[in-house]
């Protein structure tokens, strides 16, 4: 039981409250049915994307086991056969599609979005992951469909903004977990996928440099836009831009000086830095939109 768990990562799970984005931006954090629809909703793509993790390690088990950490994974040290990695990868699914049937509204839309998210992904895992760049994209749009599928169970209208900061937040925090593939493989001569030989440091800096650039550009062009003004009642909300700045600065000096982006969930749980960068930026957004405006 404990390696059929650690299979489906369930620590992973974390990264699918991003759902909740619309939530928040959309000062609905006191509606308690917004809450819940997503809530299911986070629940329901957490399903899904353990579906994925089980078939991206039956395709990745031979390169798993000559990976210094990755070879420990239940399928790549053989405490669970691929037939049960099989099983395990379907009945996730059904999780997942019979999650959405608890929201009280727009079920099938959001099954909707979440089964072409699982498409995508298996597409992901079958080749597209081979292709630098590309790779990095779909991962990225996998984290917008998450945002679009909370606006869709939550009824509530996206920002452009928001849509266009998710997938570039996420194609920097890519970029940075690829820049880790980078190093090990520099310092062993193993390429850990097989697209990292299409990367290297000097390419993968200035893409961080770039999408973290415009990450904060796109933020601050949210708050300051005519819509967000008139949505929050507020012309304040360019002040948390300091927050995003240093964040994003945060996870520079911990991808490029530490050489520990390698997995984003885990430096948002053990980073503190982050994490009270995070709690900040959560807190001064909604004093201007609750307090000040």
């Amino acid at each position: 039981m404990k390696n059929l768990i650690r299979l489906i990562r369930p620590k992973q799970w974390i990264k699918n409250l991003i759902v909740l984005l619309p939530v928040f931006f959309g000062g609905a954090l006191l509606h308690p049915s917004a809450i819940y629809a997503g809530l299911i909703t986070a629940l329901s793509f957490s399903f899904a994307a353990s579906s994925i993790y089980c078939l991206n390690d039956i395709i990745d088990i031979e390169d798993d086991k000559h990976h210094p950490i990755k070879c420990n994974r239940p399928l790549a040290s053989g405490a669970i056969s691929i037939p049960q990695g099989y099983t395990l990868m379907v009945l996730m699914l059904i999780l997942s599609m019979a999650s959405t049937f608890l929201l009280y509204d727009h079920q099938l839309e959001t099954a909707g979005v979440i089964a072409f998210y699982w498409l995508l992904n298996i597409g992901y895992c079958l080749k597209l992951k081979q292709y630098a760049i590309i790779d990095v994209c779909i991962v990225a749009f996998g984290f917008v469909l998450r945002v679009l599928a909370g606006g869709v169970s939550t009824s509530i209208h996206l920002s452009k903004w928001i849509v266009l900061m998710t997938f570039l937040l996420m194609l920097f925090l890519s970029f940075a977990k690829r820049r880790d593939d980078v190093v090990r493989m520099n310092e062993t001569g193993h390429a850990p996928r097989q697209n990292t030989i299409r990367y290297n440091l000097t390419f993968i800096n200035q893409a961080i440099t770039i999408t973290s650039s415009v990450t904060l550009v796109c933020y601050i062009m949210y708050t300051v836009s005519p819509e967000t003004i008139q949505n929050f009642h507020t012309d304040y909300l360019y002040l948390t831009s300091v927050f995003v700045l240093v964040g994003l600065l945060r996870y520079i000096q911990i991808a490029v000086v530490d050489k520990k982006s390698g997995d984003p969930t885990k430096v948002i749980l053990r980073d503190r830095f982050t994490q009270l960068i995070v709690l900040a930026f959560g807190l001064a957004f909604l004093f201007i939109i609750y307090v000040l405006r």
